[in-house]
């Protein structure tokens, strides 16, 4: 709230300059509100993967966090006013690899009722499989 008020105030001085470094970092701090918002479904996203992944077989409830993980992402990710997406989809790839590592000792917890730890499940998946998985369904979502 405090950049809208100094953004307004050199606005109304007229110093553009000013006011446009405060718009960068509105549009910086925006960006960086939907990149975590994508972390968080990505991780969602990849923990219901590795799952089916690792047990070979979905439940409905998986398959219902799988369809909302991708549809808040790309309800995210879509420009409304213009059209396209903040964030490519190499940036969403990195995304997701930086998320896999959480989501791996998540689902570790969760698959095979916590019998494996993280380390284990992950020789157990095709981490480059899922990632690419991922990245199709939000494709297609």
């Amino acid at each position: 709230m405090e950049e809208l008020l100094q953004l307004k105030q050199f606005l109304q001085q007229g110093k553009i300059d000013e006011a446009l470094v405060i718009v960068d970092e509105l549009e910086e701090m925006s960006l960086g509100d939907k990149v975590n918002k994508i972390d968080s479904y990505g991780v969602i996203l990849l923990i219901h993967l590795i799952k089916q992944n690792a047990e070979n077989r979905s439940t409905r409830s998986w398959q219902l966090s799988i369809e909302n993980a991708v549809r808040e992402i790309n309800k995210i990710n879509k420009r409304r006013k213009a059209s396209g997406y903040y964030i490519s989809k190499a940036e969403l790839l990195d995304i997701l690899e930086d998320g896999y590592e959480i989501a791996i000792k998540k689902a570790a917890s969760e698959a095979f009722e916590g019998r494996y730890e993280a380390e284990e499940l992950a020789t157990m998946v095709d981490k480059e499989g899922i990632l690419s998985q991922a990245i199709e369904l939000i494709e297609q979502g």
